[in-house]
């Protein structure tokens, strides 16, 4: 669906620059826009492998397993219907703790597998239960600590000082993760 609207929009867009004379035009603008994005990717790569790399490392020397096992009492307010122990709990621990780090693309395997985990509890398969959307909800929300993608924007476009962002990053994200909790609360009483 997504595909046919942005073929749709590509096509309007080429006979609307026929009809108008700027063909030329867009097409310049097309391979400009092409380099671009492939050099923002590539601003990418460093910024993703060294906060990769520290999650990686943190992983491996058994930080994240503490910070998770911390977190339980937390978790446990958040998502009552997951038993104590349950992977769920832990898959969905891991997947916070990687938004928090500004990991988006690294957070998403773990929050697929958070959902599955969630489903395995689930007794009606064809309905969210309050932990699903409570999850679903902080994910979309994310608190974020370390706005990686932010930076690396911030980085790729020559910004003097691409970390600034990051206080104000954490006073945005902390009210939406809140207003996202509040909400899904206040839903959980009338459904």
């Amino acid at each position: 669906m997504v595909n046919g609207i942005w073929v749709l929009l590509i096509l309007i867009g080429l006979v609307v620059s026929v009809f108008n004379g700027k063909l030329e035009a867009v097409t310049q603008s097309a391979l400009d826009n092409a380099k671009y994005a492939v050099e923002l990717c590539l601003g990418f790569i460093g910024i993703y492998a060294l906060w990769l790399g520290l999650m990686k490392v943190a992983q491996e020397s058994g930080l994240v397993s503490k910070i998770a096992e911390k977190s339980q009492r937390i978790m446990r307010l958040l998502f009552t219907g997951i038993p104590l122990r349950h992977p769920a709990l832990g898959a969905v621990t891991m997947n916070i703790i990687a938004n928090m780090l500004g990991l988006g693309n690294a957070a998403t395997p773990l929050g697929i597998k958070a959902m599955k985990e969630l489903q395995k509890l689930n007794p009606r398969k064809d309905t969210a239960t309050d932990a699903m959307c409570m999850f679903l909800a902080i994910n979309t929300s994310s608190v974020q600590l370390i706005p990686t993608t932010v930076i690396a924007l911030r980085s790729a476009a020559g910004s003097s000082n691409p970390t600034e962002i990051i206080g104000t990053a954490l006073i945005a994200t902390i009210c939406s993760t809140a207003v996202a909790i509040i909400a899904v609360k206040i839903m959980q009483r009338f459904f």
